[in-house]
């Protein structure tokens, strides 16, 4: 099973495909932990893109 690369981009409302550690692209910028299959939340009450910075 392949691991989903690390700077992988998703959007808020997409299912995460990959647990770990992912941070918001917006300013400023917050880390949330997600774990895969969830769905993006918004961030600051926004639609934002998530980058994955780190393995669960």
């Amino acid at each position: 099973m392949t691991q989903t690369p690390l700077g992988t981009i998703r959007r808020t409302g997409q299912k995460c495909p990959e647990s770990g550690v992912w941070e918001a692209q917006a300013n400023p910028s917050g880390t949330i932990p997600l774990t895969k299959g969830e769905t993006f939340p918004p961030h600051n009450k926004e639609a934002v893109d998530w980058k994955l910075i780190a393995y669960a």
